[in-house]
């Protein structure tokens, strides 16, 4: 028996899974249905969906979209995983989050003084979460698969190089494409990309 669980990235749901089923032959996906984005809260839900599915299958993978790929990282880096898909992954948080702060012009002084600050682009700056960020380091030894879009405005290219290098990660590079796959092309891209990452799984006996 072989399960997938999809972990979703931000302002999207767990139902989106479902439309990676026609992606992935012989394998039951589920969903982590979150709502929160702390990862100190998503990794209780994450972990709560793997171990229920130990019960009933043999090998799990993950698949695991933008900010989803630091919860999925964190959650389960020392769980046993076949394989895990990451499209468009946050792989360095703290790289995120000091980016953001240069973007909101908000020093580490002014952050640590205030606590939280909200930014004119969507995001509140936390000093709690910079500070978990730094003190729960990620070691990340699954087999990995990354999509990633040449024009991604949240992860560098050296970052993804930098992980790609250091890790057991393989890297499918789609040129103009996007951080959200969203457009025709970018789904098709998406889609054969994860058929041949799917079928190259090699199973733990």
């Amino acid at each position: 028996m072989k399960a997938i669980i999809y972990i979703h990235g931000k302002g999207g749901n767990y139902l989106e899974g479902e439309q990676y089923k026609k992606n992935c032959n012989n394998y039951d996906i589920f969903g982590v249905d979150y709502k929160d984005y702390l990862p100190w809260i998503v990794q209780d839900q994450i972990k709560a969906v793997y171990e229920n599915l130990t019960i009933d299958y043999e090998h799990i993978s993950i698949i695991a979209n933008s900010i989803g790929a630091y919860f999925a990282m964190y959650a389960l880096q020392n769980y046993r995983i076949e394989k895990a898909l990451l499209i468009s992954p946050i792989l360095d948080m703290e790289r995120l989050i000091l980016d953001m702060m240069q973007w909101a012009n908000v020093t580490e002084d002014e952050l640590c003084k205030r606590g939280q600050i909200p930014t004119e682009f969507g995001e509140t700056l936390s000093w709690d979460y910079l500070n978990f960020v730094r003190q729960n380091p990620i070691k990340w030894d699954i087999p990995t698969d990354i999509l990633y879009a040449e024009n991604d405005n949240l992860t560098s290219r050296a970052t993804i190089d930098t992980f790609v290098v250091n890790h057991n990660a393989n890297l499918t590079v789609m040129n103009d494409g996007e951080h959200w796959f969203h457009t025709n092309e970018q789904i098709a891209f998406l889609d054969n990309w994860m058929k041949k990452a799917i079928e190259h799984i090699q199973f733990y006996n």
